[in-house]
């Protein structure tokens, strides 16, 4: 373990998440790996000739890792592993060589800093580990690690979940050195708040109330536990907005199939939305064995 899986960008990304893994990796005293992914399809001769396609995957190959050892030189990290992979679907490659050879870090640049690719919403999908998904946006410029917990939840997995993240928020907050702060949104669907059958405020206080035992626990200030009701993808994108949160984590427990393809989960709503780098902790049996 203590090792960090970090997924080279992209030519065209506007993060670089090489640079910014081994920096964090150095940071929380973790050894970094390097993987290179590429793939392409061929038209003309080498579409029909196998061994002409072969030498054309070589050269794409040797010149990416041309320009990836170069930046690890240019930062001084020439013994850090590369390593280049060929693969049609990054996601199957990095979830299992993660798993299988013990990573407990995985690190992706977003391309685009409005919204996620395919293969950043099946890496949240199928990862074992936590992916950390790195954007480069001006609501991210803050001091600040906001972890996103169900305080209220009675099931035991959400709730080894909501200590996988609070764990890992806190690793994390405290080898960025930002502030750590807690968010739990009572869900309460905008049509009864637009008819006022509900009064929000009598809720945020008896929560308070309510969980007081355990936010004790946790040892925060007072002003770094936010409790909020509302839908929660739009109430932490305002807390993480109002905040200039960097860094969000949030735990997600993954849906497989038709099922989760058709109605997603809480987690994706919220980082469809998000635009701070943002740590997912998946609900897998490796992460949560322990703390049974």
């Amino acid at each position: 373990m203590d090792k960090v899986f970090i997924i080279a960008q992209m030519e065209q990304a506007h993060t670089d998440a090489v640079a910014a893994g081994i920096k964090l990796a150095r940071l929380m005293d973790k050894h970094a790996e390097v993987f290179s992914y590429s793939y392409a399809y061929f038209s003309g001769a080498e579409r029909y000739n196998p061994r002409l396609a072969g030498v054309a995957q070589k050269e794409l190959m040797n010149q990416r890792q041309t320009q990836l050892q170069q930046e690890l030189s240019s930062l001084g990290e020439d013994s850090i592993p590369l390593h280049m992979i060929w693969s049609k679907y990054l996601f199957e490659h990095a979830c299992h060589h993660s798993m299988r050879h013990g990573f407990d870090l995985m690190v992706k640049a977003v391309h685009h800093a409005d919204h996620y690719l395919p293969t950043d919403w099946q890496l949240i999908r199928h990862t074992k580990i936590p992916l950390l998904l790195l954007t480069d946006n001006p609501l991210h410029r803050g001091n600040c690690t906001l972890m996103a917990v169900d305080l209220g939840t009675h099931d035991p997995i959400k709730q080894q979940l909501n200590e996988v993240v609070i764990a890992h928020a806190r690793e994390l907050a405290d080898a960025t050195d930002t502030e750590l702060h807690l968010a739990y949104v009572l869900r309460v669907p905008r049509i009864l708040r637009d008819m006022d059958l509900l009064d929000t405020r009598t809720l945020v206080k008896q929560a308070y109330k309510e969980h007081q035992e355990e936010i004790e626990r946790l040892n925060m200030p007072a002003e770094h536990v936010h409790i909020v009701a509302g839908e929660p993808e739009l109430c932490l994108f305002d807390l993480a907005c109002k905040l200039k949160c960097r860094y969000l984590v949030i735990g997600a427990k993954q849906r497989q199939g038709l099922l989760g393809r058709m109605i997603g989960n809480t987690a994706e709503s919220v980082l469809g939305r998000m635009r701070s780098n943002v740590l997912v902790i998946p609900a897998d049996d490796q992460l949560l064995a322990p703390l049974t």
